[in-house]
């Protein structure tokens, strides 16, 4: 399964919206760089979702703040 994520880096809080299916907005207080906002966006979605952290994947979107994931089931 495949989703895509909006993500905005410098958050007051952590927290996660579901715009439509398969497509979130996140919001992390990490700042984006070396990867600490994905690691966290990661972190969100797999207690989201229940899905370990190891079955998430970041397939585009590394520097951008439009992401797709694919998620193992």
């Amino acid at each position: 399964m495949k989703i895509k994520v909006k993500v905005k880096p410098n958050a007051k809080k952590n927290e996660i919206k579901e715009i439509e299916p398969d497509y979130y907005e996140i919001r992390v207080t990490v700042v984006p760089e070396k990867g600490k906002a994905n690691k966290k966006v990661i972190e969100i979605l797999s207690k989201h979702l229940k899905v370990p952290k190891s079955k998430i994947k970041l397939i585009k979107g590394e520097t951008s703040r439009e992401k797709i994931f694919e998620i193992e089931k």
